[in-house]
């Protein structure tokens, strides 16, 4: 609970009021990098080499959509960093002190989600480890309890126990995890690369890894599904890029950040990827998408151990940074009294387990409606708070007010929650949720997030609008007669 007197019990504890402004732009560059080092950063840009397009084009592609990215995440970044206070309380401003309940655990809900899927990953690495060096405990494989095998759970709960460790410690363990956690990658990654370059042959090596032959306007439409995908991987620690930009000493610190973490960052990370993968194609026969088979097939043990620790250590840092900490912010929000950012993030964890995500993960098609169907709720929800900000707010943060329950307060609006925010979400995202059901519109659903944002800004500005400016008149009106305002 805060000191501050203003702040109500209800809406506020030690870790959602405005936090102590110390990061760098390397801590947010640190933060960029355990994002994009992941299996998931690896398998995306892999992928999009093997599209048909020629190198310069995928090159291209991933430039425009991690620029996308970076000015995403510059906008997204300032209130909560001239506030210091997490995406869940920033989402206060926009659709209420108790109407960002809604918000706050749509991104909790997807945390879990991802948090139990990346943990699995990342116990898969320590699985393949121990057999690969501890032959005899084959036969743990044989038995499985819930679709997972005893093994497999096993490390599960190890990988879980690692991280649940770290997020216990505090943000200021995070920071320092992931402050050496991305550049180890870095290192690894470039050696592995080398290693399979020497043992290919560079004349081997090509930035072309598809025997694909695309006309004219299906290049174009290649390279914008590629920039799509870029933009739609990192929307979900986009929307809450807030609970990190708070930390941030100035904007400044945050967007050279953004700069060296993503644009610079993603290509290198690529071309080493590309490297990678088309180094596969020629030792193995077979081009690999999957870094942990990667790693697997090599013969020189060292180099796997080395390998499988690296891609175990980016997974977890992933882990921490887009999933647990999100979870531990919004659950907290919801009551704050009780739920503090470590008991809250250890709720999500537990959830992580229960969903068994190994399950969810085995069902491509499973995967591909749910993350046309997440988009559809992040694209709205990231729309809605850039509008209120930017053109409802001018970027003003009445940061107070973000924690009192009184109803003269500016975010209270009517019960708590501003309906035309709620309106706009649940407008925008039943537009999204057909674009993924109908297939006659099922060729939209990898830009959902495009369109949610669109949608959700336009929709939430349209009902916004008139109603602040009849505030704005009102407000002058009553301080030209030194009347107090009453905020609905």
């Amino acid at each position: 609970m805060s000191d501050n007197p203003n702040y109500s019990p209800k809406l506020s504890n030690e870790d959602l009021i405005p936090a102590e402004k110390n990061w760098t732009w390397y801590n947010i560059f640190s933060f960029w990098m355990s994002d994009v080092h992941s299996m998931g950063g690896y398998v995306v840009a892999a992928s999009l080499f093997s599209l048909g397009l020629a190198s310069w084009q995928v090159l291209l592609a991933l430039l425009i959509g991690i620029v996308i990215v970076q000015v995403a995440a510059n906008l997204v970044a300032k209130p909560s960093q001239i506030s210091g206070v997490p995406y869940a309380v920033i989402s206060r401003q926009a659709f209420g002190i108790y109407g960002a309940y809604i918000p706050a655990l749509i991104r909790g809900l997807i945390a879990v989600s991802w948090y139990g899927i990346q943990t699995w990953l990342a116990s898969n690495a320590l699985m393949m480890i121990l057999l690969k060096f501890y032959p005899a405990l084959h036969p743990l494989t044989l038995t499985e309890f819930a679709g997972l095998s005893t093994i497999g759970w096993i490390c599960f709960g190890f990988i879980w126990a690692i991280q649940a460790l770290v997020f216990w410690k505090g943000m200021d363990t995070i920071k320092v995890f992931i402050d050496w956690a991305g550049p180890m990658v870095y290192v690894v990654m470039l050696a592995l690369a080398l290693w399979l370059v020497w043992k290919a042959g560079w004349h081997h090596i090509s930035f072309k890894l598809s025997d694909k032959h695309l006309s004219f306007n299906q290049q174009i439409m290649q390279t914008i599904v590629a920039i799509a995908l870029v933009v739609s991987y990192f929307s979900g620690p986009l929307l809450n890029f807030g609970d990190f930009s708070r930390y941030g000493k100035d904007m400044q610190q945050v967007k050279k950040g953004n700069f060296w973490g993503l644009p610079f960052n993603f290509l290198f990370f690529a071309i080493i990827v590309v490297m990678i993968v088309s180094g596969t194609f020629s030792v193995f026969g077979k081009m690999v998408h999957d870094p942990l088979e990667t790693v697997a097939m090599i013969d020189n043990g060292f180099v796997v151990v080395l390998g499988l620790l690296t891609v175990l250590t980016a997974t977890i840092g992933i882990n921490i940074v887009a999933n647990f900490v999100s979870a531990g912010f919004d659950f907290s929000n919801l009551a704050p009294r009780f739920l503090s950012f470590r008991r809250a993030g250890m709720i999500a964890a537990i959830g992580s387990i229960f969903i068994t995500p190994w399950n969810l993960f085995n069902s491509p098609e499973l995967i591909h409606y749910t993350l046309d169907t997440l988009a559809a709720f992040i694209g709205p929800l990231f729309g809605i708070l850039l509008a209120d900000f930017y053109l409802i707010n001018k970027q003003q943060v009445l940061v107070d007010d973000l924690f009192s329950d009184q109803p003269t307060a500016a975010y209270y609006y009517q019960k708590g929650i501003n309906r035309k925010a709620v309106v706009s979400l649940m407008a925008a995202v039943s537009i999204g949720l057909l674009l993924v059901l109908i297939p006659s519109f099922q060729f939209l659903a990898p830009f959902n997030w495009f369109i949610g944002v669109l949608l959700g800004s336009s929709f939430y500005y349209r009902l916004s609008r008139k109603s602040v400016a009849s505030k704005t008149r009102n407000i002058h009106h009553q301080q030209s007669l030194n009347i107090p305002q009453n905020h609905q």
